[in-house]
């Protein structure tokens, strides 16, 4: 059990630096121009890789130009986050695109779809049988 406790703080940590450096330390204005936010860590036991799920606001070309822009600068982050935290050693990051925000709203549309589509029977079945 501890051990899940210590990767809950590291990946906790981990996001808190990492949204930080994101904001403040990294010049690149695609980044800065699209709302860019860290929605999940995945740490792995022995902490030495990290993988870094992204979603923002952009188009879906956008984003993935943005993780690709984030893993060509994974190395200064890497390297910033060295100075920022006291670890023996900082993990290995990978950022990729959260697709899971975008499959919950494509649901979301179709239930709506469904249930306006419902509606639209129900209605039709009343007129008829009035």
């Amino acid at each position: 059990m501890p051990n899940n406790y210590r990767l809950a703080k590291v990946s906790s940590l981990l996001k808190k630096e990492i949204t930080l450096i994101l904001q403040n330390d990294l010049e690149n204005d695609l980044i800065r121009d699209h709302f860019v936010n860290i929605s999940k860590i995945d740490l792995s036991g022995d902490l030495q890789h990290c993988k870094i799920y992204i979603t923002s606001t952009a188009q879906e070309k956008v984003r993935k130009e943005i993780v690709a822009n984030l893993n060509t600068a994974k190395s200064s982050i890497r390297h910033s986050l060295g100075k920022r935290l006291e670890m023996r050693r900082i993990p290995e990051i990978n950022f990729k695109d959260d697709v899971v925000l975008d499959k919950g709203l494509s649901v979301l549309k179709l239930l709506e779809k469904l249930k306006n589509k419902n509606q639209n029977n129900n209605v039709e079945e009343k007129d008829v049988n009035s």
